[in-house]
C-alpha cells in the first residue's frame, strides 16, 4: 500500500496527518477500478465510506439526472450523505475508466474526532459564531495599517525624524537598522528628550530612541497589545514578522476597533447635519466589514448590520428632505428593495428603491419629485451609487399611487414576460424604511395570494430563478471567466448568492412567506414544509459557506488597500476551502435542478 500512501500524503486533508497516522489510514483504503459508463453508486443508496479519485474522472448527478461536477484525480465525492445519514444524495457514474479509493466510513469518524484539520475539512456547514470587534478575537495583523510603517536610519536628525512623523500624522516612528528594528521615538519621547532637555535639532534620533522595544507579531491576539500596554504603561507596540519591521499599534488603534461598529456609525449619521457628514460615516463601511469578517461574525450578521446603515443614511436624507419641503400632501412610503431589501448589503452596493403614494395621491406632484431627487442624490454622495436600472424613486414609473402599484403586480401575474419577471423579482422584495407602511403591508399580502395561484407565472418565476448557474465546470470543478479583467475569476454574487436567493424567492411565493430576507425564507420554507428538511439544510449550509467566502474576500481586498469586490478567483483559495466552495455550488444546482423538474416547469 505504499503507493497509496503516497499518492494521500498530497491530497488534503489526509496531508496533514502525523507520518504514523498517515501510513496506517493507507492500509484502510481499498482500491478498486470502475470502467467508463458504469455507476459508482446511486442517490439513495448506503455509501460505505467516503471516496477519492486517483486517476479517471467520475460524473456526479443530481436526482433528476443532470450533470451537476465532474470530478478529476485528488477530488474527493460522497462525504454529503455519508456524514448526514449514510444514503447518497447523488449519483456517481465515471466518465472514464477510474481508479477509486474508498475509507470506510468508521475510519473517516476516527480521523474527524482525532484531528481537527480533518474535522474542519469535512465540516461544510460549520460557521463561527458571532463575537463582535473583540480584542479577544482580533490578530494583531488585522490591527496595523495596510501601508508601510513609518520608520527611519539610527542616524536620521531628530528634526528630521519630527518632521516625517508630523506629515505623517503619526503618533510614533521605527528606527530600523540593517532592516532591525533597533528601537522606537513616539510624541511623548520628542517632548520628554529633545524639548525639555534642549537637545540640538540635528541630534541622531538613536539617541533618543527606546532601544530594543517589546515587540509583538501579526499573528498574536488584539488582547495582547493591550495587556502589554495597560501592564508597561506604553502607548505604542510595534509589529515584527520575520524580522521584519511590518506595523505599529498604538492606543488610539486599540479606541478606533472598539469604537468602530454599525452602532456607532448609525448615531454618526442620525446627528449629521449635513450629507457630507453621512458620507463620512459611510466612506468607513469597508473598514467595519474587514473588522466583523476578521471577528468571526455570521454574514447574516454582518449583511443586516451594513444593511441597517444603509436605512439609516435613508431615514435621515427622508427627514432632511421633509423638513425642506415642509408637510407633504398626502401618505407616502419610501421602500427599498434590491439587496438593501432583502437586508443583504455588503461593501459594494447600488441603491434601489421606489415610492408607494396614497390612492388620493397625485405622483405629478413635485414635492414627491423633490424628496426622490433629494434622497436620491443624497444616496449617492454617500457611496450608494445610481441604479444603472434606473430602479429608484427619482424615475417616475417607480413614483407611484398604491392602486397603480397593484396593477403593476396584477399585469406582471397575469402576463410574465421576461421584463415582468425581472421587476416582479426585484420588488417582491421590497421593505418599508420610511412613511405609512401599511400601503406596503396590504399590497404584499395580496401580491403573494395572486402570484402562488398563478401556475403560469410560477413557472415562469421558476424559470426565470434557473437562469443564473453556479459556476460549475468540467476542469478543477469550476467555470470562470476566460477572458476580460475578471480572467479566471467566478462572480460570487451573480454565480453564487444571486441563484440562492432566487430560489428562496420562488420557495417564498410558493409558501406565500413574508421575510424577504433570502436565508429567511429559506427557513420559513423548510418550517412550511415547500422544501424537504433535507433539502433546506443543505441549501441553507451551502448559502453560508457562499456568502461568507464572499465576505471573506472583500475583506481580504479591503486589508489590501482595494475596494471590494465579488469576483474571486478559485486558485487563490486552498484546497479545502476550494472543494467545499464546490460542494456548496454543487448543491445549489442540485436544487436549482429539484425545482426545473417540479411542477409547474416550462419545458
Amino acid at each position: 500500500m505504499t503507493d497509496i500512501a503516497e499518492f494521500i500524503a498530497s491530497v488534503h486533508p489526509y496531508d496533514s496527518l502525523p507520518r504514523d497516522e498517515l501510513a496506517r489510514v493507507a492500509t484502510s483504503f481499498s482500491r478498486r477500478t470502475w470502467p467508463a459508463g458504469s455507476e459508482i453508486y446511486r442517490q439513495g443508496e448506503a455509501l460505505p465510506g467516503i471516496f477519492l479519485i486517483e486517476s479517471g474522472v467520475v460524473r456526479i448527478s443530481d436526482a433528476g439526472g443532470d450533470s451537476v461536477s465532474e470530478l478529476h484525480s485528488r477530488n474527493s465525492f460522497g462525504e454529503r450523505g455519508l456524514l448526514r445519514d449514510g444514503v447518497a444524495v447523488t449519483t456517481a457514474t465515471a466518465t472514464q475508466d477510474a481508479a477509486v479509493l474508498m475509507l470506510p466510513h468508521a475510519e473517516l469518524m476516527r480521523l474527524i474526532d482525532a484531528y481537527p484539520a480533518v474535522a474542519r475539512f469535512f465540516d461544510r456547514g460549520a460557521l463561527a459564531s458571532p463575537r463582535g470587534n473583540d480584542l479577544a478575537v482580533l490578530k494583531v495583523g488585522d490591527l496595523i495599517g495596510r501601508t508601510a510603517p513609518l520608520s527611519c536610519a539610527p542616524d536620521t536628525p531628530v528634526m528630521d525624524a519630527a518632521r516625517a512623523m508630523r506629515d505623517a500624522r503619526a503618533g510614533s516612528i521605527g528606527v530600523v537598522d540593517g532592516g532591525r528594528l533597533a528601537g522606537i521615538v513616539t510624541i511623548r519621547d520628542m517632548s520628554s528628550r529633545v524639548v525639555a532637555e534642549g537637545l540640538d535639532v540635528n541630534t541622531p534620533i538613536s539617541r533618543v530612541m527606546t532601544p530594543d522595544p517589546i515587540t509583538l507579531s501579526p499573528t498574536e491576539l488584539g488582547y495582547d497589545v493591550l495587556s502589554i500596554m495597560l501592564e508597561r504603561r506604553i502607548g505604542h507596540l510595534p509589529v515584527v514578522s520575520e524580522g521584519r519591521f511590518v506595523g505599529m499599534v498604538s492606543q488610539t488603534d486599540l479606541t478606533r476597533v472598539q469604537a468602530l461598529s454599525a452602532s456607532a456609525l448609525i448615531r454618526d449619521i442620525a446627528q449629521s447635519a449635513d450629507i457630507s457628514g453621512m458620507a463620512g460615516a459611510t466612506a468607513r463601511i469597508p473598514e467595519l466589514l474587514m473588522q466583523m469578517v476578521n471577528g468571526n461574525y455570521r454574514h447574516e450578521t454582518i449583511t443586516r448590520m451594513i444593511t441597517d446603515i444603509a436605512d439609516a443614511v435613508t431615514r435621515r436624507l427622508l427627514v432632511m428632505a421633509e423638513a425642506r419641503l415642509g408637510p407633504a400632501p398626502g401618505p407616502w412610503l419610501w421602500a427599498a428593495c434590491g439587496s438593501q431589501g432583502r437586508q443583504e448589503q455588503t461593501g459594494l452596493t447600488d441603491q434601489d428603491n421606489c415610492l408607494i403614494l396614497g390612492d388620493d395621491c397625485d405622483p405629478l406632484d413635485p414635492w414627491f419629485a423633490e424628496l426622490a431627487r433629494f434622497v436620491c442624490d443624497g444616496l449617492n454622495a454617500c457611496g450608494y451609487v445610481y441604479c444603472p436600472g434606473e430602479m429608484m424613486a427619482i424615475t417616475p414609473r417607480w413614483r407611484q399611487p398604491r392602486r397603480v402599484w397593484q396593477e403593476y403586480f396584477r399585469d406582471w401575474i397575469a402576463h410574465p414576460s421576461p421584463e415582468a419577471q425581472m421587476l416582479a423579482s426585484v420588488m417582491f422584495d421590497l421593505r418599508a424604511i420610511r412613511g405609512d407602511a401599511a400601503l406596503l403591508d396590504g399590497l404584499q399580502a395580496q401580491t403573494l395570494a395572486m402570484a402562488s395561484k398563478n401556475s403560469i407565472f410560477m413557472a415562469h418565476m421558476i424559470a426565470n430563478a434557473l437562469k443564473h448557474r453556479p459556476p460549475l465546470g468540467l476542469i478543477g470543478g469550476f467555470s470562470t471567466a476566460r477572458s476580460g479583467q475578471h480572467r479566471n475569476r467566478i462572480d460570487m454574487k451573480l454565480n453564487g448568492v444571486v441563484p440562492v436567493a432566487d430560489l428562496a424567492r420562488v420557495y417564498a411565493l410558493q409558501g406565500q412567506a413574508t421575510a424577504v430576507n433570502t436565508r429567511a425564507r429559506l427557513v420559513e420554507a423548510q418550517a412550511a414544509g415547500v422544501i424537504s428538511g433535507r433539502g433546506a439544510g443543505d441549501l441553507i449550509a451551502a448559502y453560508d459557506l457562499i456568502q461568507s467566502t464572499r465576505l471573506e474576500h472583500q475583506a481580504a481586498q479591503v486589508r489590501a488597500g482595494e475596494r471590494p469586490g465579488n469576483h474571486l478567483a478559485p486558485a487563490d483559495l486552498p484546497d479545502f476551502q476550494r472543494s467545499h466552495l464546490r460542494d456548496a455550488f454543487v448543491v445549489v444546482r442540485g436544487m436549482q435542478s429539484a425545482l426545473g423538474h417540479g411542477k409547474g416547469m416550462l419545458g
